[in-house]
């Protein structure tokens, strides 16, 4: 089953769904970049089922464009994302991941617990899960405009991981440390800084992928998750 149908009060969209092989456990929803459900997104999302998580991934873009699918690797791609990204509706998007999120809780076998992580555009995505909606744990990696959302840190309830490149040419020195300042207050943000790494570095096959920083994320991530999700 690795497409679904999404229904939403403003027409149908589809998700990619990762199924793990015992078909039980707890979910994860798989925030997209801003390039859409590409196969950097379907292999977190098969990541994730290989250990032990149902992974949703909905495409976010289909109000624009359905069924995107692009890289890093060329500057067109890269000016496709760019007009995506600024014509993107992320309170609409927050909207449609909350359904997708009661989706998934509704899957068979899925204990009913589900958390967010999010890439890039998803990251900033994740972190408007903690404060918008009933996900039960959620990880943004890199997100890009934190910054202007600090204002709803409050509403934060539920553990909620980011993962920060110190290099990030989209987010720079100054701007990671507003957003410190903004969230340090809230006993259930965890922010943890990669020294060196710029954007997407734990993006499969990327242009600035590391794999040692990669690793070391997900160790976090999935040890946020295992103690949020897993009884």
């Amino acid at each position: 089953m690795p497409e679904v149908t999404i229904t939403s009060p403003d027409g149908t969209f589809t998700a990619y769904l990762a199924i793990p092989k015992n078909e039980k456990g707890p979910g994860i929803l798989v925030i997209q970049e801003i390039f859409g459900i590409n196969q950097d997104m379907r292999d977190h999302c098969d990541a994730m089922a290989a250990e032990g998580y149902f992974a949703l991934c909905p495409d976010l873009y289909w109000r624009q464009e359905a069924g995107v699918q692009l890289t890093d690797k060329s500057k067109a791609e890269w000016e496709k994302a760019g007009q995506l990204y600024y014509s993107f509706d992320a309170d609409k998007a927050v909207e449609d991941l909350q359904i997708s999120l009661t989706y998934l809780r509704t899957v068979q076998g899925c204990t009913g617990k589900v958390g967010s992580m999010g890439f890039c555009l998803g990251g900033l995505l994740a972190y408007l899960m903690a404060s918008r909606t009933d996900s039960d744990c959620n990880v943004g990696y890199y997100g890009v405009g934190i910054e202007k959302k600090l204002g709803e840190a409050g509403n934060i309830r539920t553990p909620t991981l980011l993962h920060i490149a110190e290099q990030d040419q989209f987010v720079p020195n100054e701007i990671q440390s507003q957003i410190k300042l903004g969230l340090h207050e809230n006993s259930n943000i965890t922010i943890h800084s990669y020294p060196h790494m710029d954007h997407a570095f734990a993006r499969h096959n990327g242009t600035h992928y590391d794999a040692a920083n990669t690793k070391l994320a997900r160790k976090r991530t999935m040890d946020a998750f295992e103690t949020a999700l897993k009884d």
